[in-house]
């Protein structure tokens, strides 16, 4: 296992938080069951902005891999990174039981960026930004890690008393749709946030959309006009001239 510098990008307290759950990571009806019923609507929009197929994808905070398979299954040469020794193990097993393959592997991005700075045609970093203390830094990671003309996919949750309210009061204590204290309301990040932060990083942003669920069909859907909790930003490296 690698060392834990201090001066890593990293809240031990947050993997912990993963660390005990990784056994259930690919239970369906466990904790995850949200990333499980969340992926398709991920996938198929990160697909229909990019063709996977014969991509190289890096998954920033890939966690049992349930997005990193799903891409490759799609036809993506696709590196999941993750700072979670548990979880890492758990996406390496699931990936030898189903022949899908994927490089995992235990490093920041900050740490990749420097070593292959350039190298991946498409980034993404769903559910991370709101874990780590420095979600500016990663965001710049994730541009580095980029060909000019790459693309980059974020996802994360809004901070606002609707967000308290659904994401936190709603999915974790009435729901119980996701492990109580699993979020924190203070590290959310609002929309303006993380466009400013992607320009300061150099990418330029194309699309936004929240998604939404609905606790009396228990369904969940993309929607533009409703970003308020949960949202994705989709945004590109410049191409070089």
């Amino acid at each position: 296992m690698p060392e834990m510098r201090s001066a890593q990008n990293v809240d031990l307290g947050e993997i912990a938080k993963f660390e005990e759950l990784a056994s259930r990571w690919w239970d369906p009806d466990s904790e995850f069951r949200p990333l499980h019923e969340i992926n398709p609507l991920r996938l198929n929009y990160i697909d229909q902005r990019v063709g996977l197929a014969g991509k190289r994808v890096v998954d920033i905070g890939c966690g049992g891999g349930i997005l990193s398979e799903s891409m490759a299954r799609r036809g993506a040469d696709v590196t999941g990174i993750d700072m979670g020794e548990a979880p890492l193990s758990v996406a390496r097993l699931h990936s030898m039981e189903s022949g899908v393959d994927v490089n995992y592997r235990q490093i920041t991005a900050e740490e990749l960026a420097e070593e292959m700075p350039g190298q991946f045609d498409v980034v993404t970093c769903l559910e991370m930004l709101e874990h780590v203390p420095d979600p500016a830094s990663v965001i710049r990671a994730c541009s580095k890690l980029l060909k000019p003309g790459g693309q980059a996919f974020f996802a994360t949750i809004n901070r606002n008393p609707k967000s308290f309210l659904f994401a936190i009061i709603g999915a974790e204590y009435i729901l119980k749709l996701l492990p109580k204290g699993t979020h924190e309301h203070s590290k959310f990040i609002k929309p303006s946030e993380l466009s400013r932060d992607m320009r300061k990083a150099g990418l330029d942003i194309h699309d936004m959309t929240g998604m939404t669920y609905n606790p009396l069909t228990k369904v969940y859907r993309l929607n533009p006009k409703d970003v308020d909790v949960n949202y994705l930003i989709y945004g590109s490296k410049p191409a070089e001239h």
